[in-house]
């Protein structure tokens, strides 16, 4: 297999990401990557790099991000469950689950399903003390030309973080009730974040060029909650978030998956810069959709579905759903190329390769 023609460069990745966000046109578009272990080893392997020097992948099929958190050095303060990996942060526990592709981490047996008030308020979250920046700076340090985000797709995701220790039912249900405990919980975990995305900020925000959070708010079809309940429960917690990006001047970037586009007026108002993920099969999150509608408001991070060509067809549909979103999404700059999710196992190498190469084939400005 080849290896992928670039477009011509005239910016360096921090300069592109960033004019993308402030809604310019740059040399090219941005562009993004994330796999699941299986695939990226075998797109790895197809174009001759280590599975682990990410920057000689990013540099070959020219990927502008790299992200960053604190270092957590704390004591696991979970029960260790037989056969189940037990997060030393969130305390939330995962089954590995294979299928015919590689396979996937579960969640499961969750601590605080069904219990009780004090159980919940008071379930272990991690101290300052048990995170540090002392290395931040020198771990950046070599990706430094790129655009790094701290935070990520499960930095303030309330819903799933929730979720994760007590089980989707009872989370939504206790957070619609606004059920005392949980909000007590919900509240320690978010001062956590806080906190530590704030140690980080301070340590390297000069390294550091924007703030990715991530609250999964839509099923494919409809809202996963109500507007109402969105800014009754979540806003203001969502909006701690966006206050403090702010005041070290960073743009934000808000992972949203399904049908999420109805918040994104809110988003607006709060300050948000970009959204990501914005799977184009889910109600009113197609590409068209969304530029008619927040083109010139919003950045767009996303629009390559993980369920759609790039893994059920050819390398040349691919290409032509890459081409087709580009002429909707690039006119007056904003967008960010990138896969709707993690790229899945069942996704064939050829169809990564045509991906990529139709982002620097279509993707430029000039």
């Amino acid at each position: 297999m080849g290896i992928i023609e670039k477009a011509k460069e005239t910016m360096n990745s921090k300069e592109r990401v960033l004019r993308t966000f402030a809604l310019e046109e740059t040399d090219r578009i941005p562009i993004d990557y994330s796999a699941n272990p299986a695939v990226h080893a075998r797109f790895c392997k197809a174009l001759g790099v280590d599975s682990k020097d990410y920057r000689s992948l990013f540099n070959i099929i020219g990927a502008d991000y790299w992200f960053t958190n604190p270092r957590f050095i704390g004591e696991n303060r979970f029960p260790v469950l037989k056969n189940r990996v037990t997060d030393p942060v969130y305390g939330f526990n995962m089954r590995w689950v294979e299928n015919e592709s590689g396979g996937y981490w579960d969640f499961c047996d969750f601590p605080l399903q069904g219990a009780d008030d004090e159980a919940i308020a008071n379930f272990h979250v991690p101290d300052l003390n048990d995170f540090s920046v002392e290395t931040l700076r020198q771990e950046l340090k070599p990706f430094s030309d790129r655009a790094i985000a701290i935070g990520g797709a499960g930095t303030a995701d309330i819903i799933n973080s929730t979720g994760r220790v007590m089980g989707m039912e009872d989370a939504l249900v206790n957070l619609m009730m606004e059920d005392e405990a949980t909000l007590t919980y919900v509240s320690r975990m978010v001062e956590m974040e806080l906190g530590t995305m704030e140690m980080a900020l301070e340590e390297a925000g000069d390294l550091i060029d924007f703030v990715w959070l991530g609250e999964d708010l839509g099923t494919q079809r409809a809202p996963m909650i109500s507007l109402e309940m969105y800014r009754r429960v979540l806003r203001p917690f969502h909006q701690k978030y966006m206050d403090l990006a702010k005041a070290y001047g960073k743009p934000v970037m808000v992972h949203t998956c399904g049908s999420s586009s109805w918040v994104y007026e809110d988003f607006i108002e709060m300050g948000v810069n970009a959204v990501d993920t914005l799977q184009p099969e889910a109600s009113d999150m197609s590409p068209r959709y969304l530029k008619e509608n927040f083109g010139g408001r919003l950045s767009f991070h996303g629009c390559i579905s993980t369920a759609g060509p790039l893994a059920y067809g050819t390398p040349d549909e691919v290409e032509q759903n890459v081409r087709q979103t580009l002429e909707i999404m690039m006119p007056g700059g904003g967008y960010h190329l990138s896969p709707t999710h993690m790229i899945q196992d069942n996704t064939p190498v050829e169809n990564l390769l045509a991906m990529y190469q139709a982002a620097h084939t279509y993707g430029t400005y000039r």
